[in-house]
């Protein structure tokens, strides 16, 4: 293919992603969307399994709400207010402790499982259950009866020692 029959191949790509991935419109939502904070992770770590991970230096458990609206992963931080005058002095603020609101719109089927705050990062596992009555399922085909009843007569026309 030369470079100008691949420029105008026009081929749809969102299945792949939304299989890859498991959220749908994510790809195109990312590469919209401004640098975000906190910074985050969307790992694939099984099968059916993700992992959202979010650098939340400087916020502790009580600091976060993680809450699931109308298939929408809402992950919110606000730091708690502490004293001002708590006996400590500052030379220099670097770890950021603004407010943030992160949604992550989930794919169908997509629950979440888990969510842990380990050295920094807010870890948020994710599982794709899809229920059986969705699932692929194989069906038999069964002989009917008229045509047993035939075969079966055919079998003792041509066998006559069982008949008698």
């Amino acid at each position: 293919m030369t470079r100008n029959q691949l420029a105008t191949c026009d081929l749809d790509f969102s299945p792949l992603f939304r299989s890859m991935i498991g959220f749908d419109r994510l790809a195109s939502m990312l590469d919209a969307q401004p640098a975000a904070y906190p910074p985050y992770n969307i790992e694939k770590t099984g099968e059916d399994s993700y992992q959202i991970s979010m650098a939340v230096a400087g916020f502790g458990q009580d600091d976060l709400d993680i809450n699931v609206e109308n298939g929408t992963l809402i992950v919110r931080g606000q730091k708690k207010e502490t004293s001002k005058d708590d006996g400590k002095t500052y030379l220099h603020r670097g770890i950021a402790t603004r407010a943030f609101e992160q949604r992550f719109q989930l794919a169908d089927h997509v629950e979440v499982k888990d969510a842990r705050i380990e050295h920094g990062m807010l870890n948020v596992d994710l599982v794709r259950e899809i229920p059986e009555r969705l699932k692929p399922r194989k069906i038999a085909v069964k002989q009917g009866l008229l045509d047993a009843l035939v075969q079966g007569g055919a079998r003792e026309a041509l066998n006559p020692t069982k008949a008698a």
